[in-house]
């Protein structure tokens, strides 16, 4: 039935997916419902989840209590276009949790957020240019979208990457973003010397994910990088649209202890709602209108069921010990996969932080963008095709990454670590 809906798909929508990513050989996978750790498709297939929606499903599928507070905000509407008690009660969570959060302004989605944060920096400081590091991804508009993913043919030379356009139709935005690699200070620390004056902003995500898979930073890196923002009036942006919520309430930012001037959120805010938020510095945050001159509008910004869901799934994390039980779990399969490949001698090694994790296939040290590359591609489509076959479901992209949820139990991860085992083998063989 996939197939058949994939033919009739492409008739009606370009390359029959509503977001490009989505699409993968020989078709894309069509859901039906999903439950706690699992999917189910249309072909009446179950798979054991490890996608989770790209990260944001940080409890679960259909979690009971997100299910409840959604429920209950339905029968009192969908969205007023005005303002609503939920907000100010979300807006307190996470000034409560998250430690550069003076301020919070909600949005709906990732994109909208990094592209809020980014506008506002430059009003602030009255510059033009940003910098973003290679691999990483911040959204698809105009003024972080180059080398999210570029190829080593297209990059330069590491000592002077060069900005590649992720897409046509790109606007002259686009030109005033610097792109440098991850894990260089002294690259990075030579092209804001040689910009001086012109940056308005660093935008980063604070464990390198994007089109990087899991890459965390060097030894006192993000320190580097709050330092020399600081000394050259640079406000230090913090995409933690994946890693936030997902490693902690607070962020990676407080697992870190380094606090940037504006952080963005969205994914694991409300388990699977959509929900962006930007928060930061008081005196940054009052550059928006009304009090300031910077636009920030949307019908959808802190509608009630996405904040009913937010206030729900933050409840959740509060009051259980899901973060714990989260770590718990992807330390033991990493440590269970890389006992697979080192057993196996496998060209391969595994890559994660906390409940993330990606398997490459490359014996390569990981330590910025460029070094993913190196990883065989054609051999992670065969290892997922496979264990597709198997009933487990890892995200079909070599150079992005698995995400663990509260719902996913130790006989999960000890049933996904034989399924790789018997998988490694056979493709070894």
């Amino acid at each position: 039935m996939s197939q058949r809906l994939f033919e009739e798909a492409r008739k009606l929508t370009p390359g029959g997916v509503h977001s490009a990513i989505r699409f993968f050989e020989p078709y894309p996978l069509y859901i039906s419902s999903a439950s706690g750790a699992r999917i189910y498709d249309v072909d009446g297939n179950e798979y054991l989840d490890y996608h989770m929606g790209f990260g944001p499903v940080i409890l679960g599928h259909s979690h009971p209590r997100v299910n409840v507070a959604v429920r209950e905000q339905l029968g009192k509407g969908v969205v007023y276009g005005l303002s609503n008690e939920l907000e100010v009660e979300v807006a307190k969570k996470i000034v409560q949790h998250v430690p550069s959060a003076q301020m919070v302004r909600f949005c709906s989605s990732g994109t909208e957020a990094t592209y809020h944060a980014i506008r506002v920096a430059r009003a602030y400081t009255g510059r033009q240019k940003i910098i973003k590091f290679e691999g990483a991804y911040h959204g698809w508009h105009d003024f972080v979208s180059v080398s999210s993913g570029p190829s080593l043919s297209e990059a330069g030379s590491i000592e002077s990457p060069i900005a590649v356009s992720d897409s046509e139709g790109l606007s002259e935005a686009a030109k005033n973003t610097i792109v440098v690699p991850f894990n260089h200070p002294e690259i990075l620390e030579k092209t804001i010397k040689g910009h001086r004056g012109e940056i308005a902003a660093l935008i980063t995500e604070p464990i390198l994910h994007g089109n990087a898979t899991c890459i965390p930073p060097a030894d006192e890196f993000l320190d580097f990088l709050r330092e020399i923002t600081a000394v050259e009036d640079i406000l230090l942006i913090f995409d933690e649209v994946v890693t936030g919520f997902r490693h902690g309430l607070g962020g990676a930012q407080k697992l870190f202890g380094v606090k940037p001037d504006l952080t963005t959120f969205a994914k694991a805010m409300a388990n699977g709602f959509p929900i962006g938020a930007v928060c930061g510095r008081e005196e940054v945050m009052m550059m928006f209108k009304p009090v300031g001159k910077v636009d920030y509008g949307g019908t959808y910004n802190g509608n009630p069921v996405s904040m009913a869901a937010t206030l729900a799934t933050i409840a959740e994390l509060e009051s259980s010990q899901a973060h714990q039980h989260l770590f718990e779990l992807g330390r033991k399969l990493r440590d269970q996969l890389t006992e697979c490949v080192t057993e196996l001698s496998l060209r391969a090694q595994v890559v994660g932080f906390g409940s993330v994790f990606q398997l490459l296939f490359t014996d390569m040290e990981i330590h910025d963008y460029r070094d993913t590359l190196s990883s065989d591609k054609e051999q992670f489509r065969r290892f997922q095709q496979a264990m597709m076959g198997k009933g487990i479901f890892i995200v079909p992209q070599s150079n992005k990454r698995c995400h663990i949820s509260v719902a996913h139990t130790i006989d999960d991860i000890d049933r996904t670590a034989k399924s790789a085992r018997d998988v490694l083998q056979s493709l070894k063989s």
